[in-house]
């Protein structure tokens, strides 16, 4: 065995794959160059750089967020660095941020050819987690660059916000053609979703099963109607009148015709996001056995397993698709239990108040959408997770190995000899309360101000590099952007 950099004693290591509720033993893990060279039990101290003792935690491997917004509402620099130490907080150790052009992130149209390297130059040398870009084609010039995009910058996941073509980020409708910044003649509709669908089906031809594509599911003209029937009527406010204006089954309308576009492009690969309500999974599943030649994916966020329209801080919960009811959150817990559910996420975006809340701290038609979450992510699934019967192999899967494998990140998503020693120690007994203030973030308030958690990140590494610990972020930002195809 090689020289040892890092030997972590007595971890009790959680692997994917054994659907158990044992808690495993507790072994040593010794890292080598950035990777796990050996796992066992009383593997020899002398010779090893540093020792920790993770005195009977939990290891987990480094959480593989496959959904983030780094650069959404601040610029993408500072964003870069502050949010990933959130991640670092909460046991991400790959963040994967979704990016397009138009109005946010960069503030920039035309070609991702000129959009990438900026937005690579800006990350660079500020995160202290590893970070990979999902990238969504908004015009025909952005499907015409989708071969470059994998080859140049090895970016192999792509998305569709199915809602932007009629209905405002925010609940209202906009004009959309300046929010998106596209070019006379450029349309964002079903037509575009077809063509984007049927050039990666070219590319997955091309490249492997390691193209896939994201979806955004709600559907615009249902929102656009019930938002303004909600406004009219008056009757809802807060979360409860945005849940309304965005009904569950604009979701599953939007499901529907992407999952028909997948089977009649031929495009297999086919992630479902963030669902948020019972009519979105049972559409998702029922998708799914009409079309079994297509590999669906099915996301949730730790916000619609934790948070509903009464229980979320105030406005600070608006975000797409809404926080719902308590009977949908149950819901969701109930088929992620039953393995329909493929990975958890925190669609970490950060709004500063001063941005969430543009001064009326109670229109929620006004406020902007999304929060950030991800240092909430592993403690949140972890503690909820094993008081609901959830097994830690399980709770691995979901937040680790399923999207690194679905992503293309092939030395993350375990705790194995070879793989990137990226691990979080987890304390499954620790009990504490969410607040804002003690959050890396730049973001000043949280929906789950006040929500009692009951695991806790002690430590967490990035390829052998102590990036967590002693609750604060330590060193230098040592991430790496990750190419995921090389040619």
């Amino acid at each position: 065995m090689s020289t040892i950099d890092l030997l972590i004693r007595n971890a009790r290591v959680v692997r994917p794959g054994n659907h158990t509720l044992d808690v495993p033993p507790p072994i040593d893990i010794a890292v080598s160059d950035g990777k796990i060279s050996a796992l066992g039990e009383d593997l020899p101290v002398s010779g090893a750089s540093r020792v920790v003792d993770a005195a009977g935690l939990l290891a987990f491997p480094g959480v593989v967020d496959g959904h983030q917004h780094w650069g959404i509402y601040r610029g993408l620099a500072e964003d870069t660095d502050s949010e990933s130490r959130a991640c670092a907080q909460g046991g991400v150790t790959t963040s994967l941020t979704y990016m397009r052009t138009g109005q946010y992130y960069l503030n920039r149209g035309g070609s991702y050819r000129d959009f990438v390297p900026i937005a690579l130059d800006a990350m660079a040398g500020r995160s202290f987690v590893d970070h990979a870009l999902h990238l969504a084609p908004m015009s025909a010039e952005h499907i015409a660059e989708i071969p470059s995009l994998v080859e140049e910058f090895g970016v192999t996941s792509f998305k569709i916000f199915m809602f932007y073509g009629g209905h405002g980020l925010h609940g209202r409708s906009d004009d959309q053609a300046e929010f998106l910044m596209l070019g006379p003649g450029e349309r964002y509709d079903l037509a575009h979703f077809e063509f984007v669908m049927r050039a990666l089906a070219q590319a997955r031809e091309r490249y492997g099963d390691r193209i896939s594509l994201s979806l955004h599911c709600e559907t615009a003209e249902i929102m656009a109607a019930y938002t303004e029937m909600v406004e009219r009527e008056g009757t809802l406010s807060g979360l409860r009148a945005y849940s309304a204006s965005r009904p569950a089954h604009s979701e599953g309308l939007a499901i529907t015709m992407a999952s028909y576009l997948a089977h009649e492009t031929g495009l297999a690969g086919i992630n479902l996001l963030h669902l948020s309500s019972a009519k979105a999974v049972d559409a998702a599943l029922t998708m799914a056995s009409a079309f079994p030649e297509v590999d669906f994916r099915r996301e949730v966020t730790i916000g619609h397993l934790l948070a509903d329209v009464d229980t979320a801080h105030g406005i600070g919960g608006k975000v797409n698709p809404p926080l719902r009811e308590r009977d949908d959150v149950e819901a969701l817990w109930r088929h992620l239990l039953a393995g329909d559910i493929d990975w958890v996420v925190s669609d970490h975006a950060c709004c500063r108040d001063e941005q969430k809340f543009g001064g009326d701290r109670e229109d929620v038609f006004a406020a902007r959408s999304g929060f950030g979450g991800a240092e909430y992510l592993l403690p949140g699934l972890v503690g909820e997770g094993l008081e609901r019967g959830l097994a830690l192999s399980r709770i691995a899967e979901l937040i680790s190995w399923n999207p690194a494998r679905r992503y293309g990140l092939t030395t993350k998503g375990d705790i194995a000899v070879g793989f990137d020693a990226d691990i979080a120690l987890v304390d499954p007994d620790a009990r504490w309360t969410v607040r804002a203030a003690d959050s890396e973030s730049a973001q000043e308030y949280t929906p789950f101000e006040g929500f009692e958690m009951s695991a806790r990140v002690t430590d967490v590494f990035l390829r052998g590099h102590q990036i967590f610990g002693g609750g604060r972020v330590l060193g230098d930002p040592q991430g790496s952007y990750l190419r995921r195809y090389q040619v």
